[in-house]
């Protein structure tokens, strides 16, 4: 009987078989449970620095300069350690979520931002989750357990509650909110697709694809990113290179290492806890102090995630 040995992170070689995601019930590790934390914490900052940056920068090219930044930090990373490429067909779903996630998602979320407060937006994309669940439990068979389902519409109304009580300006104009619902089914869409790549590349890897996919879709924007970082104010540029180093290289990284090992509708409910934590950050970082509405939101946010991780009782088949 021939045995295989996996491959060490960041060395993944054809001769070894698939990584296998844990079954659904299986306990979390420490490393994936930070991976969430980080995820969670990460992309939450990244509204406040889209909200910070959006005055100096169009979405175009603010999403160029924010890949950019980010294919240079993570390709250090990986190249070294990169032994093998896509070939043929591996190539479609990572030129998929390449366009639709580090592309169009990021373009059409910076456009929103400039439209829509930061709770509205929040609670749009936090659709997301959502589709997710339903996608992943249709195309990656993962089923659809009544603790998701009933944590995640818990979770949802604690966004709702966030939204409600931010979006205390007129703002959200037809335009906006379209625009934030198709970066919701961009991202659904997408973190289905990345799910089976990650069963041969490491998480390091199948985002530096998606990256750089997403970075060549974008330039056209060049000559944009160039006039406006020559006109930007200093603290506007380093907001830049923070989303590309930090909410991009990082924690789509981590985001991508949390799938390997947790199913992705039980995952994308943890996004749930971005908007509250969004508020946080503001409350920190903008002296922005949250209502009431926002602080009961955010419980609510916990108490939904909380729910999915509980368990479903019955024979398992």
């Amino acid at each position: 009987m021939t045995t295989t040995t996996p491959a060490e992170p960041g060395q993944p070689s054809p001769d070894v078989s698939p990584r296998t995601t844990p079954a659904p019930g299986a306990a979390i590790s420490k490393s994936g449970i930070a991976a969430v934390i980080i995820t969670v914490v990460l992309w939450a900052s990244a509204f406040v620095g889209i909200r910070a940056v959006g005055p100096s920068f169009s979405p175009g090219s603010l999403t160029l300069g924010r890949l950019a930044v980010a294919a240079v930090v993570l390709g250090i990373v990986v190249l070294p350690t990169l032994k093998v490429w896509p070939s043929g067909r591996e190539w479609l779903p990572i030129v998929a979520y390449g366009v639709m996630w580090f592309g169009g998602y990021n373009v059409a979320l910076n456009a929103a931002e400039h439209m829509l407060d930061a709770g509205t937006s929040a609670m749009l994309i936090n659709v997301s989750p959502i589709l997710i669940a339903i996608l992943a439990g249709i195309f990656l068979k993962e089923g659809f357990p009544r603790w998701l389902l009933i944590g995640s519409g818990v979770a949802f109304c604690g966004v709702a509650m966030i939204a409600l009580g931010s979006g205390q300006r007129s703002t959200a104009d037809v335009a906006g909110v379209l625009l934030c619902l198709l970066a919701a089914v961009l991202a659904s869409v997408s973190a289905i697709l990345q799910k089976p790549v990650l069963r041969k590349f490491t998480a390091g890897q199948a985002t530096w694809f998606g990256i750089m996919v997403g970075a060549i879709c974008c330039l056209p924007w060049t000559g944009q990113l160039i006039s406006e970082v020559q006109a930007a104010p200093l603290p506007a540029t380093l907001g830049l290179v923070y989303l590309g180093i930090f909410p991009t290289a990082i924690a789509f990284t981590t985001w991508a290492y949390a799938l390997s090992l947790i199913s992705a509708g039980k995952l994308a409910a943890t996004t749930y806890l971005v908007p509250g934590t969004t508020i946080l950050i503001s409350w920190a970082v903008l002296q922005e102090i949250p209502t009431i509405w926002g602080l009961i939101g955010g419980v609510v946010c916990l108490i939904g995630v909380g729910l999915t991780r509980r368990r479903s009782r019955g024979p398992r088949s």
